[in-house]
């Protein structure tokens, strides 16, 4: 498999007026950020790779720390840990000023707290992520901020990663194709005996020899739902439902596809087929213009004309960098926010997942999921393939 070279980053690789505006909107002057999704966004996709798989060291834990001041991105600095300065000096670290100087949290953010004192009165509203600032260095950085008012960031930060670049478009497109590949391999080898921990355990595998980040897989198999990996045994005849995200530079590409330990009966064809009627009357919605919240309404029409309407059940979302995050669709999803974007346009650059399931109550757990890239000619859909019933016979 090819590789593409190690990334070495430029200077600024955001758009620093597009944020500089989204901070007016916010009222902020200064964005301390510690989310590890959005300072590997703002150093262009940079992220150190010892904490990759785990963030506490020692007494206290990893925390990357970026400071941005609005109109001056000249003014800049992102604190790392004390090893990264070996990634600076490999040119990988785009940002004006690095400080790695770092190993737990009361000193990156203290190192932080020091570069907006320097940056004097124009340090009057500061933003933070909340969720993302560990509660010994929110206080320490409170305590020594004077005269400051501290807000929150979040819808900022996200606002700011909406549309994505050509470059992240490309890893996103990178992830769901290996994510389908990873799964169509995996379909190829279950068989009968094999339990659902012996099935994610090969994905995993099949995912990491794609040069892919292996996330989770929800898994159901027969009659079941319950979509946990268990040891529960594959039986011949058994449908099988993976749903997995495997994560490729940073980008995760989450998709859903079905197998089954033998070949699919008429009923079975007619169910993932109404499961894919919703997905493609959601995906004809799809293009530049349109309201974010038509894709819902779509397919929710589409679930009530269905005859298995009771069983089915049909969302959509953003993903990125996160897996739930801006184009904001719907506020009854499965992960609660405002629909933010449900009464404005979508936009080129845009990501969507949708998702349609169908819990049979005797043949079992069916669903596909899909990505779509918002494109100039409505979208695009990469992994787009073994969305049909795939047999294990009929792959051997």
């Amino acid at each position: 498999m090819d590789h593409a070279p190690d990334t070495i980053a430029t200077a600024t690789p955001f758009d620093t007026a597009k944020l500089d505006r989204l901070m007016d909107e916010a009222g902020l002057d200064i964005l301390v950020v510690t989310s590890r999704h959005n300072v590997q966004y703002l150093l262009g996709g940079y992220r150190f790779f010892f904490f990759d798989v785990m963030e506490a060291i020692g007494t206290s834990r990893y925390l990357p720390v970026y400071v941005y001041q609005k109109g001056h991105p000249e003014n800049s600095v992102y604190i790392g840990n004390r090893m990264e300065k070996f990634e600076h000096e490999l040119g990988r670290i785009s940002t004006p000023v690095v400080k790695a100087g770092a190993w737990g949290t009361i000193d990156a953010i203290g190192l932080a707290l020091d570069h907006v004192r320097k940056l004097g009165g124009a340090a009057r509203r500061v933003g933070i992520e909340a969720g993302f600032l560990p509660a010994d260095a929110r206080d320490h950085l409170l305590a020594g901020l004077d005269n400051v008012e501290v807000r929150e960031a979040h819808f900022t930060l996200e606002r700011l990663r909406a549309v994505k670049s050509s470059a992240e478009l490309d890893l996103i497109r990178e992830a769901s194709e290996r994510v389908v590949d990873a799964m169509m391999a995996t379909f190829k080898l279950c068989a009968p005996g094999m339990t659902k921990n012996d099935v994610v355990a090969r994905l995993r595998r099949e995912e990491q020899q794609r040069d892919l980040v292996f996330e989770y897989c929800l898994i159901a198999a027969g009659k079941s739902h319950n979509r946990a990996p268990s040891n529960q045994r594959l039986e011949e005849g058994d449908v099988i439902s993976i749903d997995s995200g495997g994560n490729y530079r940073g980008y995760i590409g989450d998709l859903s596809r079905m197998g089954i330990l033998g070949e699919p009966d008429s009923e079975l064809r007619e169910l993932l087929q109404q499961v894919e009627d919703i997905q493609q009357v959601a995906r004809r919605v799809i293009r530049p213009g349109v309201m974010g919240g038509d894709i819902i309404a779509a397919g929710e029409a589409a679930v009530k004309i269905s005859p298995h309407r009771a069983v089915l059940d049909f969302t959509a979302h953003g993903i990125g960098l996160v897996s739930h995050e801006a184009p904001r669709l719907t506020a009854t999803g499965p992960v609660p926010y405002a629909p933010y974007d449900a009464e404005r346009s979508l936009e080129c650059g845009m990501v969507i997942s949708i998702e349609t399931a169908l819990l049979h109550p005797a043949r079992g757990y069916i669903k596909l999921e899909d990505t779509l890239l918002v494109s100039e000619v409505g979208w695009e859909a990469p992994g787009d393939h073994g969305r049909g019933w795939n047999s294990s016979h009929l792959m051997a």
